[in-house]
């Protein structure tokens, strides 16, 4: 007879977070969206750290980063780059109505249509890549162009998985199913290590090119499509472009299409600038590639978990449960990730050089990689805030205004690139990246503001200003206490500073929320309340 008690169904009940099935809440799907993305960027700086390892930063590694170029242009282009988010309102609805069928019939149309589209597109580009490249990367030799126009063809076909599976991805999530595609970019980061280990001996640094078109279709095209087959969604080919659902994404689309965001064009203007100076392009995306890492928890993770649930509010007109959610979500993001910036701001060079020096990337690299981390380190506020802001847009159903906002500051931002470049160099071009994404987030501000749709007064300025003015004393403490060991290339110096910044920073932290009598830490103890699926809680929490 079993005298024993029961096995505990807790660690089931634990399990079933990470089950694909699973339908999540705000709170949910926000820890688990950062949990991938977080996963994701990790796994993505071991992809850059064994890129660094094997090929250092120089001419070939500034070929292979600018291949990306012309593929990510052609998505932005074509598919607005985020389709995925306009399809999520529009299928959202249609759910929320229980018109599975519509839906269906909508998700088949624009697959088909846009594939077809972009795939001339694909074509074009594969066709016409050296020409193109050669205007845009006009310093480049004829070697390194030869080389980027051949990677570039192959990572080309990539972005038609890439689109199909942010379809997918989108049915995914408006069923609250948020676990695949929160890891989609794992396996796309995984395949481009395995191709450079598996290949890179005997094709070099193509190896890195076929790992990620490998990468594109097993990660963000395959654990999508059969994700969503799953929850129930079924394609049927068709060109019926006279579909309701099918117009209304074409209607929310075009303006992410015709308009260029600083967001995406940061990466391609900086690129534009740095490609006569040899290795700059690469030590630049390296330092941008390790700020991704805290980016992806504090921005785009809880953006991706939120856009659905500010769908679903905004559509139930729950106008001023809309606001404080996307008021509740900045602020957490913002003043968490001040206080991060002021952590790698002050541990720029020995976080640098532990991370990526090793093989062909030299101490030198590393101080030069180290003062872009610097600069783009303090803007790590504001990338989470926009990317917020943004999908408060988008979920009310309005993709014109940030597009066109966008668009007018990128163009008002391209002499102050060019300016700031000529005068400090590549430095300069980190120091603009920082001023053109404030300027992006202060127009997205003020635009919902006048809209009425979320009110800047309504943003929590006390605790955000604790946070900002903690981070500026741990930052600034933390900075002397670090200089009291000097960085001269060695793994035991680059432990030491990180020890001491580490523990002065936590220090300084702890004491000034503390002193201030902050709340945001006691905000992140887990709440008792239980959210119906239906109702989301009232803000999602970061």
């Amino acid at each position: 007879m079993a005298t024993g008690a029961p096995p505990s169904p807790q660690p089931r009940r634990r399990l079933s977070f990470l089950h694909p099935g699973r339908e999540h809440t705000a709170r949910s799907a926000a820890l688990l969206v950062m949990l991938a993305v977080l996963l994701s960027r990790v796994i993505g700086y071991l992809r850059e750290a064994y890129i660094a390892y094997a090929f250092g930063a120089g001419p070939q590694t500034d070929a292979y980063v600018a291949a990306f170029t012309l593929p990510d242009w052609l998505n932005y282009l074509v598919a607005g780059g985020t389709a995925s988010i306009t399809f999520i309102s529009i299928y959202t609805r249609y759910v929320a109505e229980q018109r599975e069928e519509q839906a269906n019939k909508a998700f088949s149309v624009v697959i088909t249509v846009m594939t077809a589209v972009l795939g001339a597109g694909v074509i074009a580009a594969e066709i016409f890549a050296p020409q193109i490249l050669r205007i845009y990367f006009r310093n480049f030799s004829a070697e390194q162009l030869a080389l980027c126009a051949y990677l570039t063809r192959i990572l080309l076909p990539a972005q038609l998985f890439f689109y199909v599976g942010g379809i997918a991805s989108a049915v995914l999530l408006s069923k609250r199913l948020f676990l695949l595609p929160a890891f989609g970019g794992v396996f796309y980061n995984i395949f481009i290590i395995l191709g450079g280990v598996a290949l890179g001996s005997r094709l070099g640094i193509e190896s890195l090119a076929w790992g990620a078109l490998a990468g594109g279709i097993v990660g963000p095209f395959l654990l999508n499509a059969m994700g969503a087959a799953r929850a129930g969604m079924r394609y049927r080919p068709s060109f019926a472009t006279s579909d309701a659902g099918f117009r209304q994404w074409v209607r929310l689309s075009i303006p992410l299409m015709l308009g260029v965001s600083l967001v995406a064009a940061d990466d391609w203007i900086m690129r534009f600038f740095a490609n006569g100076l040899p290795g700059e392009i690469t030590r630049l995306n390296y330092a941008k590639r390790l700020l991704a890492v805290p980016l992806a928890v504090l921005g785009q993770a809880v953006g991706q978990a939120t856009l659905p649930f500010f769908a679903r509010l905004h559509g139930e007109k729950k106008m001023e449960q809309f606001a404080a959610s996307v008021n509740g979500a900045v602020y957490r993001a913002a003043a968490f990730s001040l206080l991060a910036s002021a952590w790698m701001a002050a541990a720029a060079l020995p976080a640098v050089d532990l991370v990526y020096r090793r093989g062909r990337f030299n101490f030198a690299d590393a101080q030069q990689t180290a003062i872009f981390f610097f600069w783009f380190a303090l803007s790590l506020a504001l990338w989470s805030a926009q990317g917020l802001y943004a999908r408060a847009f988008y979920a009310a159903g309005d993709t014109l205004t940030p597009m066109v906002a966008g668009t007018i500051i990128t163009a008002a931002s391209l002499p102050m690139y060019a300016w700031l470049f000529h005068r400090y160099s590549a430095v300069g071009l980190a120091i603009a990246s920082d001023a053109g994404i404030l300027a992006h987030t202060v127009a997205l501000v003020i635009l919902l503001h006048r809209k009425r749709l979320v009110l800047v007064s309504d943003l929590n300025w006390s605790e955000l200003s604790k946070s900002g003015i903690t981070a500026a004393v741990a930052a600034m403490l933390a900075i002397f206490v670090g200089r009291t060991v000097a960085i001269d290339g060695s793994r035991r110096a680059d432990l030491a500073s990180l020890a001491l910044i580490s523990l002065t920073w936590a220090a300084a932290v702890a004491g000034g929320l503390w002193l201030m009598r902050s709340s945001l830490l006691q905000e992140l103890r887990i709440r008792r309340e239980v959210y119906s699926p239906v109702t989301p809680p009232p803000y999602p929490p970061v």
